[in-house]
Formats: structure tokens, sequence, C-alpha cells
């Protein structure tokens, strides 16, 4: 069974080439939010679990995960996915020239599991128009992202924080 993904055409510009005229790519629109709340009670409408036991199960999971990536491991999440530490770093010209004040910072990655990553082989993808669009007739000339927008990108955007 396929499933819909919407999406909207913004431009972007080029942090490398900012001279250049930005481009216009394909950014995923949500279509609202699940909140925790919400979670815990679709997980116990779909169980024998009480909303209690689910919350506490979370609980443990985000406590256990995050004493795992402390400790420099990769969290396996079954189905779902895993986790890992990752860092930004400046570039040096050897190792020994590198140190650890040219680390910038960490994030975690998500790699999603089977389960998730075959949910990407049946997607199907319908335009949207945001606001900003609209009223400017298909080019809203700006280079900067719309607060309208839903969040996601391409994967083929110069640089997905801008």
């Amino acid at each position: 069974m396929a499933m819909t993904v919407s999406y909207s055409v913004v431009p972007r510009k080029n942090p490398a080439k900012k001279d250049e005229p930005a481009k216009y790519y394909a950014q995923a629109q949500a279509a609202g939010e699940l909140d925790f709340e919400e979670l815990c009670e679709a997980i116990t409408s779909r169980s024998t679990c009480t909303e209690t036991d689910v919350r506490a199960s979370i609980s443990g999971i985000l406590y256990e995960a995050k004493r795992s990536l402390k400790a420099g491991r990769i969290v396996r999440l079954g189905d779902l996915g895993s986790l890992q530490i990752g860092l930004n770093s400046e570039g040096a010209t050897s190792v020994k020239e590198f140190s650890s004040s040219m680390i910038k910072g960490a994030h975690i990655i998500f790699r999603p599991g089977k389960t998730l990553a075959e949910l990407l082989k049946i997607l199907t993808y319908q335009q949207v128009q945001t606001r900003a669009v609209a009223q400017t007739g298909g080019d809203s000339g700006k280079d900067d992202k719309d607060p309208d927008e839903g969040s996601g990108d391409s994967g083929e955007t110069p640089d997905p924080a801008a």
C-alpha cells in the first residue's frame, strides 16, 4: 500500500557558493505531529499495557539509551533502528595536526531499522503550495525558509540547516 508524502518546493542557496542563485528543492511537509501523550494512549489502546506501563517502558529505554551513548556504545532498538554518537569537526592536514579542540560538536545519528526503511520504498509524492508561494503566484523570490513550511528535506539540499 503506497503512502503519499506532501512536499513543497523551496529555494536554497549553496553556502559554499553564495554568489550563485538559489536552486529549488523538495521539502517534505508535516501533516501534524504525534506528541508523547498521544503516543502513549495509542500504544495502550493496542496492547494490554496500562498507560503507566507504556510511559515507564519508554522512560526506561530513554535512560538506558543515554547511558549507553555516553559510554560510546551503539544502541540497537530492533526494528525501530539504532542510535550512535557522531561528531562534527574541522579538518586537519594530518593525524598529528588534529587536536580535540577541532571538534565543534556532537549529534545523534539515527539509522532506521528494516521496518522503517521498507516504508521509504512505498512512498509517492504530492506537491503542495505554502502560503508564501501561493500569495506570490509560484515564485516567492525569497532565499530564506518560509516559517509556514513543515520539516524535512529531500536529501539533496546543500545545507539542511538553512
